[in-house]
């Protein structure tokens, strides 16, 4: 006997969002553009599927919406409805025609997403990554939104909504995606991937509630071998030298670009290899952008050790030296850490140098005698 999906979201947590998004279907006010947003890992793809669910769902009872029994919460949640078209900044990258520009092969999307729904009330458009989208590609979006057809419902998912214009902020109901209370999604990991307790819990703290995140670590053993000896060879270079760090770098790429996968490239351009190296300058960003989230997870955890509460730090998990080498470091050093690792993160974004990111933040990482 097949087991069938329960009635209902079938994502973790989200109470508020999933409040918003249910009154706006029984009352039959869904018409109005929603954005996704929170963190990477956050669990902004299974949200969306909920989503997807609820507005394809053809159950009788409005209340009763997602059922995940009928056809339509079927294709919904496999993302071949036939009424359901997916967008975004890579997509558009890839499906231009030979000399169309990204902006022209978007325009040309927005205008063929404008036909009739197929076999549904409306047809739902889905625009992912809207927040790397350029200005010229927003506004072409907005033009879009600011015409609403009854036959047409939007969703727009971005990581960073202060990426977004204003102007496309103000036409949608925004549904943050954020963390998980610990209890509810270490019983998630145990439930859905049968994971002991106590391994659970670690993935749930190292990756910090989001949901998203702990389930990729539960997928992918490889990211918490990588994380480990990530975080390791952070610490060792607290007693290192500008010439060791340096090196350090090129060893710490190398070893996460095996385990990034090829990622999207932002739409400002080509994508070649950065100097000529092994790989697209995309998928190095994308590594580097790896780097320094465990690296500000690692800080973070850290400054809290440094005061007396290696308790707090979820990275002691994996890398126990934390709670004896945090208090050797001085906290104002740290605190001046985060705030550079987090301006590098916000240059990488903006498509800095890979490298000569970690190389900044590398001659700044505190000093230590081990």
């Amino acid at each position: 006997m097949i087991a069938t999906a329960p009635s209902g979201f079938l994502s973790v947590g989200q109470a508020s969002a999933k409040r918003m998004a249910r009154r706006a279907t029984i009352e039959g006010r869904s018409g109005r553009t929603l954005l996704v947003h929170g963190p990477a890992g956050a669990g902004k793809g299974a949200f969306v599927d909920d989503l997807l669910a609820l507005a394809f769902c053809s159950a009788d009872d409005r209340t009763a919406r997602p059922c995940n029994a009928c056809r339509g919460c079927r294709d919904a949640r496999a993302r071949s409805h036939p009424d359901l078209v997916i967008g975004s900044p890579e997509l558009w990258r890839e499906q231009r025609s030979v000399g169309e520009s990204i902006v022209a092969a978007a325009r040309r999307w927005l205008l063929e997403v404008a036909g009739a729904p197929v076999i549904a009330d409306r047809r739902i458009v889905l625009v992912e990554h809207a927040d790397r989208a350029s200005e010229q590609i927003q506004n072409a979006l907005l033009k879009t939104l600011e015409e609403p057809s009854d036959r047409h419902g939007f969703i727009l998912v971005a990581d960073d909504v202060t990426r977004l214009l204003p102007t496309v902020r103000s036409r949608c109901q925004p549904l943050r995606i954020g963390p998980v209370p610990h209890d509810e999604l270490v019983a998630h990991l145990m439930d859905r991937r049968r994971l002991p307790a106590d391994q659970a819990s670690t993935l749930a703290r190292i990756a910090h509630g989001l949901t998203g995140a702990a389930i990729g670590y539960a997928d992918r053993t490889e990211l918490i071998d990588w994380r480990r000896r990530t975080q390791s060879s952070l610490l060792g270079q607290l007693g290192h030298g500008p010439a060791d760090r340096f090196e350090a770098v090129r060893d710490l790429l190398d070893d996460t670009i095996p385990v990034e996968p090829v990622g999207p490239a932002r739409d400002g351009g080509d994508d070649p290899a950065e100097g000529g190296g092994r790989a697209p300058a995309s998928v190095q960003r994308g590594a580097a952008m790896r780097i320094v989230e465990a690296w500000i997870d690692l800080t973070r955890d850290l400054l809290v050790a440094s005061v007396g509460r290696a308790d707090l730090a979820p990275s002691g998990e994996l890398a126990p030296d934390v709670s004896g080498i945090g208090p050797r470091l001085d906290p104002g050093e740290l605190i001046g850490m985060l705030r550079l690792l987090e301006k590098v993160s916000g240059g990488l974004q903006e498509s800095a140098s890979p490298r000569l990111a970690l190389e900044t933040a590398m001659l700044a990482w505190p000093r230590s005698d081990r």
